[in-house]
């Protein structure tokens, strides 16, 4: 039997990670802005897995704040990648987020889209989800280097 997952958590965990999101952007380093939204998505993921994977009960607020997450970072990614950091931090962007800004942008609104799904049960989240996270392997593909 599936462990029921508690909304309040859930809650506070998308919480953090907004409060954890401030803050880096707040330091004005847009290679650890990136990381932690990326992070932030990670952290949806994980959640999200679990409930597709039945290791823990569907509820669909907290299906909707894993895609409420993930969209958010979405939204952010368009600007999280300006001219002239493409170098001089540590990061796994890949110089083809800037040489190939058309088709990174288009990866990064299919996300977008992907991600602003209404969920209702546990059929329309897998098929939510399984958009979004197959978006991010596709960018993770062209758009990443591992250091």
């Amino acid at each position: 039997m599936a462990k029921k997952l508690n909304t309040v958590i859930v809650a506070s965990l998308a919480a953090g990670m907004t409060l954890i999101s401030a803050t880096a952007i707040a330091s004005g380093d847009v290679a650890q802005e990136r990381q932690t939204l990326m992070g932030n998505v990670g952290a949806a993921t994980g959640v999200g897995a679990k409930m597709v994977k039945g290791e823990v009960e569907f509820d669909a607020v907290a299906a909707q704040l894993v895609l409420r997450t993930m969209n958010t970072a979405g939204l952010a990614f368009g600007y999280m990648f300006p001219e002239g950091s493409e170098t001089g931090a540590k990061t796994e962007a890949a110089p083809a987020i800037w040489s190939d800004r058309a088709g990174f942008d288009a990866a990064v609104n299919k996300f977008t889209a992907d991600t602003s799904a209404k969920v209702t049960d546990l059929d329309s989240f897998k098929a939510a989800f399984g958009a979004a996270t197959a978006n991010c392997g596709a960018c993770h593909k062209a758009y990443r280097v591992k250091n």
